[in-house]
Formats: structure tokens, sequence, C-alpha cells
């Protein structure tokens, strides 16, 4: 069996670059990039996609995803999740450890990656959970086969709340990567809560209000807090979903390659005026806040102060999104739609391709060290999408394969298709459905 694949015509769009061209795989990985539009003789028996009118691109890297399994797959599975990231052109995950029993040891990060095995059909890895007590397990981590180490320093979904000071220097200091923080105050969002609900006359107030609760000054207060831990330590720190332009003008000005910051795609369509067209739909943990924090985040993304685009894919069912700021769940699907949307954007001026490409296939490359991942280049696993813009269709929420059945992007009007994915040089979406055979591989950190 020829094991050969040829994709032909289309424009590739790597490193910065746009060009037409033919790629060629062989096995599981990129063995020739041809530039112009002359396609080599493809060999005998050979697979032959033709690319014309189409995007080439590497897969799409999300740092931040909840896939839900073990323990919370009412709302989810990694069966379903990572079907839905390979139709939105995600090829590599990397799951967050708020599940039932939480990713805190290393025995249950084995665990997930034994599990992934058979049942995730993209490339993986798992995030060991840092807790107030488990700096043993930080210290022996192995920096090869987990991308980080996930904190939270603010409450969120899952109550992994770590707010011991003494603890948050010994992880800063002793972690052997990097630390990915989720950056809110939890006292302040206490105090916020109290008021709010006591003005309102209500115990769970509106969702409208919930920019007020979790506040920008929570979020910077507790970013701030990480960087200071973090230069003092010396460390490695990824600040999770920026929401705020207070923050993105702190990263800006520290402008200093141990701290870095994504933003995540929810932050970048929406606004706190959304509240009342969408619900609880786009409560998330940190808030949806102002236009102004919304269009700062978007120029940090577009300079580059704010490297990576990921979702913090959370699907919950939609009666679990029911009530208000203290009872509705926190978190939403957008796995599958991150890649249109960001095209969407750049569509609309905001930033260009070659910079949604940077952001979101490149750099968690670069900042995670995976090995061989991340780019079109000779050599490396053949991770690849195709894309093509079309006339615009509506996103309904009962073609999309998340488990949960639903999108806050349902109703809206999208113009990039997805036609192919391909994992490690196979094809596992093909415009129509997912192939489920497909698995994908465990990543490896090259550090």
């Amino acid at each position: 069996m020829n094991n050969r694949l040829v994709i032909y015509g289309a424009e590739l769009c790597n490193e910065g670059r746009r060009f037409m061209g033919t790629l060629v795989v062989e096995g599981t990985r990129i063995s020739h990039i041809h530039e112009g539009t002359d396609m080599p003789l493809p060999a005998e028996g050979a697979q032959v996609v033709d690319g014309r009118g189409m995007l080439l691109l590497p897969g799409v890297i999300d740092d931040h995803v909840h896939m839900r399994d073990p323990g919370l797959t009412r709302k989810a599975t990694m069966d379903t999740e990572s079907a839905a990231a390979a139709a939105g052109v995600v090829t590599t995950v990397m799951d967050m450890p708020n599940v039932v029993p939480q990713t805190v040891t290393l025995e249950r990060v084995e665990e997930k990656l034994a599990y992934a095995s058979c049942h995730c059909h993209v490339n993986h890895a798992f995030y060991l959970g840092a807790t107030n007590d488990n700096i043993n397990e930080i210290r022996n981590a192995d920096p090869r086969r987990i991308p980080g180490i996930k904190l939270f320093m603010g409450s969120s979904t899952g109550n992994m709340l770590v707010d011991k000071r003494g603890q948050l220097e010994r992880i800063f200091r002793e972690s052997p990567m990097l630390v990915m923080a989720h950056c809110e105050d939890t006292a302040r969002i206490t105090s916020r809560m109290k008021e709010v609900a006591q003005r309102c006359g209500t115990d769970d107030p509106d969702v409208t209000h919930h920019a007020e609760i979790r506040d920008a000054g929570c979020c910077l207060m507790s970013s701030r807090l990480a960087v200071e831990m973090a230069l003092e330590a010396g460390a490695r720190l990824h600040i999770a979903h920026l929401t705020t332009a207070a923050e993105t003008e702190m990263v800006r000005r520290l402008h200093n390659p141990l701290i870095s910051a994504e933003a995540c795609v929810a932050h970048l369509l929406y606004t706190d005026a959304d509240y009342q067209r969408l619900g609880t739909r786009i409560k998330c943990n940190p808030s949806i806040k102002s236009a102004a924090d919304r269009d700062a985040l978007r120029r940090a993304v577009a300079d580059g102060t704010i490297p990576i685009v990921a979702t913090d894919h959370a699907p919950h069912l939609l009666s679990e999104k029911e009530g208000g700021c203290r009872t509705a769940m926190s978190g939403m699907p957008m796995v599958e739609l991150s890649l249109p949307s960001m095209l969407e954007m750049a569509g609309e001026g905001l930033f260009s391709i070659e910079r949604v490409v940077e952001a979101m296939c490149h750099n968690p490359a670069r900042l995670f060290q995976i090995d061989r991942r991340g780019f079109l280049r000779e050599g490396y696993q053949a991770d690849m999408v195709l894309v093509r813009p079309c006339k615009g269709y509506k996103v309904e929420g009962s073609r999309l394969h998340s488990l949960c059945g639903w999108s806050p992007r349902e109703g809206d009007t999208l113009h990039w298709q997805v036609e192919r994915t391909w994992v490690n040089g196979r094809q596992v979406w093909d415009g129509r459905q997912v192939d489920r055979s497909v698995m994908g591989e465990a990543l490896v950190f090259d550090r």
C-alpha cells in the first residue's frame, strides 16, 4: 500500500508567507514542499488532493481545552471533543486538570494519556494541576511529557484554588516547566458578589452583572501577583485567557521572555453588551468585559503582544447554563469554530491570516517547545488543514460535534469552510464526517 499523499494547487500559509505550492507527505511526516504552480509527478498509487482555491495551513494547536474526561462525561467526552477539534482544524489539544478525579498526580496524568491513546482523535497532552499540597508531584513531573503546571490563582470550575502564599511561591520556584495561571483575585470576587447581590436584591444576580463582579480589577491584581512571583523565582509564566486592557498593557511593558499570555476566541468576539443578547451562553471565567478591553486584546493579538490565541473550550449542558452570576456554569464550547471565527475577524481587517496562523499554530509550538509540530516544514509531522472561503453558512448547533450540542455562535454567518483535516498524515475530517478510527499521538516536548 502506497502511503504517499500529494496536495497540489493550494495556497500554503506558513511562517509569515503565502505561496502557491505542492506538499508531499510520506507516512506521518511532510517529506517535500514544492513552491510554484507546477505539480511534481506523484508516485504511482499516491493519494492526490486538489487544493485549488483553498488555503493549506498547519493544524491548530489549542493549548487550553476541557474535554471533561474523566468524571464529567455528561457534558463532553474525549471522543466527542476531539472529534469537534478535528472538524474545526484543531489537530492538537492540551487538556485541563479540573475533572473528576482531578489530574493532580502523575499517576492520573499517565491514566489520561493511556485513555487518550484509543479515544482521542487528535494529538494531545495533559496539564498537571497544582494544589496547596502536591509540590512533590510538581517537582517530579517530566517536562518532556507534560506541557505545564496549571495553577488556579482564582476560584473557577472544579474548585482547584491555590491560595496559600507560601505554596504559590514554592510552585513558581520548584516547577520544572512552565506555569500556566488562571488569574483572578478570589477575595475581590467574593466582595463584589456580595455588593452586587445586595444592590440587586437577589443572591443570584442576572448574568449582565458578571463583568461587574469578576471585574478588571480582580484580574489585574492576580496577574500582577503571578508576574511578581514568577520574576522573583525566575520561572516561566503563561497567563491564561487575558481579558483586560490593563493586563495587556502590563505584558507589553514587561516585554520579558519569561512572561507570556494567551487570548481566547470568545474574549476577542464578544463584549459585556452581548450578555443582553446571549445571556449565560457567554458566561465564562474570567468574564467577557468591555468593548475597550476586547479591542485592546485584538490589537495585542495583531501586534504580537499576546502571542497565542486559544479557546478555553469548556462545554456544559444548556441546563447547567441556567441561572445567574452565581448558579449558571461558566464556560462555553468553542474548539470547532475557533479557526473559522479567527479567519472571519481577519476578513474584517483586525489582523492578517498570517498572524492568525502565527498565534494558533506556530507560537504554541514554540512556547511549549513541541517536537516537530506547528509548522509546514519538511520532516515535521503532517498535521495540516485545508480551508476555503465560501459564500457563507449559518452555524447550527445540531451540526456541531461537541456532546453538549450548542454554541454561542448559533445563527451567526461564517465565510470559511473546513474542507479536510489530517493528523499525522491520516485524514480525520473529510468535510462531512470524522473518521473515528484515527487516533492522535501524545505530544513530546523538546526540553
